[in-house]
């Protein structure tokens, strides 16, 4: 069974403060529509108008996120090309009108989505087994996890991504909650530590046998949370034991620079359940609040919310399911796409990445590719 992180939905909303906000707040010029023939490429968030538009946004998101139905938000383009705010919601209960959400904020429109509750997603057949145990060196995309990831009755996995240098070392990266999320001596009598072994294929792939696995790399731990604004987790490759150009199973090997997302770009991914998908960002500068347990089935641990994050669509869970967590979203190109974003969070109509070169500035690493 894999491990399911819940999202947090926080508070109840304060609409009357909301709407006192909206009545003396400074109103701000509306965003102008895209041009014809306006490249997508210019929708990233170093775009002035999205810049705007995220400061609107982050202003009121502590308000908007105190109403139970609301997810999380975020900056996205209308039909008609112009930049919004994003309200994603967990159902339709929440409209825009009367005593619900505004129809606009500071001048700028808001666009409600139902996203239903988002997950950090660890645990659909791919054409290329992205779950059975490869002949060493292998490639990344593929089921893994910490050795010892078993608890409570249960046994969890995920994905191991993508493979990153800091110094001399190659690492591979992965999620904090596939890697290190045990911090409590409980269900299996032991914590994630420095050197602990990561394995191919992850535990829930091979009946919960260690054994039937293969050591391919030692944690290094980093404890990115709670602390930190990124989900992810490194461990030192075994020599012989993974490809040193970082191959990644369907994509190949990768450009060792990376590119910002940018709104309706299209991407791609290889993870442990779903394999390759495709899909396009959607929205950029999202903030959610996810809760982390302690252990595989264990109790919660933490809750953290994210700002900043890449919101990708998510439909029916077709981009991105339980188990692909760790995931390395990358430019859909047919050879060595640029990194965008780490995923590790998601709802069955949306994904949420962390943007890489927030997660390689944690690090203190690179990516290896051409």
């Amino acid at each position: 069974m894999t491990r399911k992180l819940k999202f947090v939905l926080i508070g109840a909303a304060v609409l009357l403060i909301l709407a006192l906000m909206l009545g003396c707040g400074e109103k701000s010029a509306a965003p102008t529509a895209v041009e014809p023939g306006a490249q997508t490429s210019a929708w990233t968030m170093d775009n002035p108008l999205l810049r705007t538009v995220a400061a609107v946004q982050e202003r009121f998101t502590p308000e908007l996120m105190k109403n139970p139905e609301v997810v999380g938000t975020a900056v996205t383009l209308s039909e008609e090309g112009k930049p919004v705010i994003l309200v994603m919601t967990k159902s339709a209960a929440l409209q825009k009108g009367p005593g619900g959400l505004p129809y606009e904020l500071e001048g700028v429109p808001l666009l409600v989505e139902v996203t239903g509750e988002i997950k950090a997603l660890k645990t659909t057949t791919p054409t290329v087994s992205h779950t059975a145990k490869q002949t060493a060196p292998i490639q990344l995309g593929t089921s893994g996890g910490w050795r010892y990831d078993l608890a409570n009755g249960y046994c969890c996995g995920g994905t191991l991504g993508s493979l990153i240098q800091i110094g001399g070392s190659k690492y591979i990266l992965s999620n904090y909650h596939v890697l290190e999320a045990d911090i409590v001596v409980g269900g299996n009598s032991r914590i994630a530590t420095t050197g602990d072994d990561v394995i191919q294929p992850g535990l829930i792939d091979v009946n919960c046998t260690a054994t039937s696995a293969q050591n391919v790399a030692t944690l290094v731990k980093k404890s990115a949370l709670p602390g930190n604004n990124v989900d992810c987790a490194i461990a030192q490759i075994i020599p012989g034991m993974v490809r040193d150009d970082g191959a990644i199973l369907e994509i190949g090997v990768l450009s060792s620079s990376t590119v910002a997302a940018a709104v309706s770009q299209a991407v791609k991914k290889s993870g442990r359940t779903t394999g390759l998908t495709r899909s396009t960002v959607s929205a950029l500068n999202g903030t959610v609040s996810i809760t982390y347990e302690n252990e595989c089935a264990g109790g919660t641990a933490f809750t953290r919310t994210f700002t900043g994050q890449i919101i990708i669509a998510n439909k029916r869970s077709k981009f991105l399911d339980s188990g692909d967590s760790g995931s390395l979203m990358v430019q859909d190109l047919t050879t060595n796409p640029k990194a965008i974003g780490l995923l590790f969070a998601g709802s069955t109509s949306t994904a949420i990445a962390n943007p890489i070169n927030e997660v390689l500035t944690f690090l203190g690493g690179s990516m290896v590719g051409l």
